[in-house]
């Protein structure tokens, strides 16, 4: 007797497709049995691991039989260092997706709305419907969030809104003064979450810090990664901060042991490597010179990007594009699951790696 198990699936969960992540290096040698392959596809920091991490991580392999401290003292105490803010008011994710999904299950349900911009990051709206909330997605102004839209799309039922400040896969941000009009317009009742895992990328004045700005919105939720400039992007480690109550809350539905004991060595080791960030963001800055060069050479245009990637528009042929680039051996991130089927997202990489796809654009154009 046979039993049709999604029938018996949350109706969320029911009308969910799975994020398609970036491909694997392995999966393209596979495929095409090809030697030399250049990953620009996921956002990942081209320059390697810290030395301080990677000697960090080798001292907590021999304690590796032990369960992690589920409460992450030393990373929430380095952080709160770091930041100038409390312990309590940190939470500790495995990456931010895992913060994206807890603060979902925190707030949403049915009978409930979640607003996400036109654009922004695919993971929202997938954790608005596997809590069979309903998703309001507000149309994009310039590639980037409409703020005033968004603050206007407010419904009765809404109790959280997404923010990525920058935004992937654009690279488009909203301004200090945008923020602020945007965060007074919220009513307090709705939680908003500024995601801002390349916040330190940004080279902007304008740019601004949300963390200063959660003792004026106490319904504000600012989540950050470790996984971009500082490099960690196969440990998963993200972080939120917020309210102490709102912490609270996110505390309770957090898996125990959510962060590997190696994972938070390595994010304490990071975050004391201010010398890495530092030669992290020069790399992305003088790679993004490099792309934007590049492309404005070959008439390709592009949306000017505040992370440490480059979305670009090569016409209705890009996945077919994607494809040629990827025989080339170049693996970048095709658009169209964003709505976005004209453009491709091209993370930043080494020099050399820059120029292999600049290369391979060019011949498969």
């Amino acid at each position: 007797m046979s039993c049709d198990f999604i029938e018996l699936a949350n109706p969320g969960v029911q009308r969910l497709h799975p994020y398609q992540a970036g491909k694997p290096i392995e999966e393209l040698q596979r495929e095409l049995g090809l030697t030399h392959i250049v990953k620009l596809a996921s956002n990942e920091n081209p320059m390697g691991p810290s030395p301080a991490v990677i000697e960090a991580c080798r001292a907590e392999l021999a304690e590796i039989i032990r369960y992690p401290d589920s409460n992450g003292f030393e990373l929430k105490a380095a952080l709160a260092a770091k930041l100038n803010v409390a312990p309590a008011q940190l939470t500790l994710g495995n990456g931010s997706n895992d913060l994206i999904d807890l603060i979902a299950k925190v707030f949403l349900g049915p009978d409930t709305s979640g607003i996400y911009s036109q654009y922004g990051f695919a993971i929202y709206a997938l954790a608005i419907q596997a809590c069979n909330a309903r998703g309001i997605s507000v149309p994009a102004r310039n590639w980037g969030h409409d703020l005033q839209a968004m603050a206007a799309a407010v419904e009765e039922d809404t109790r959280l809104i997404y923010v990525a400040n920058p935004n992937n896969p654009t690279g488009t941000a909203v301004g200090r003064e945008e923020l602020l009009a945007f965060l007074r317009q919220v009513p307090a009742s709705v939680v908003v979450v500024i995601d801002e895992a390349y916040t330190e990328y940004v080279e902007d004045p304008d740019f601004p810090n949300a963390i200063e700005l959660l003792e004026q919105f106490p319904n504000l939720v600012v989540f950050r990664t470790f996984s971009k400039a500082y490099g960690l992007a196969g440990l998963r480690v993200g972080y939120s901060v917020s309210s102490p109550q709102l912490a609270d809350l996110l505390n309770r539905v957090r898996a125990p042991f959510n962060v590997s004991s190696v994972a938070l060595a390595a994010a304490v080791a990071a975050l004391g490597d201010d010398d890495y960030l530092e030669r992290s963001r020069a790399l992305n800055r003088e790679g993004m010179q490099q792309l934007i060069r590049g492309c404005e050479e070959q008439g390709i245009p592009y949306i000017p990007s505040l992370g440490n990637f480059l979305t670009i528009e090569v016409g209705p042929d890009a996945g077919n594009l994607y494809q040629r680039l990827l025989r080339e051996g170049v693996i970048v991130r095709p658009l169209a699951p964003y709505q976005m089927p004209n453009h491709l997202r091209v993370s930043i990489g080494l020099p050399e790696e820059n120029a292999f796809f600049l290369d391979a654009l060019k011949r498969v154009r």
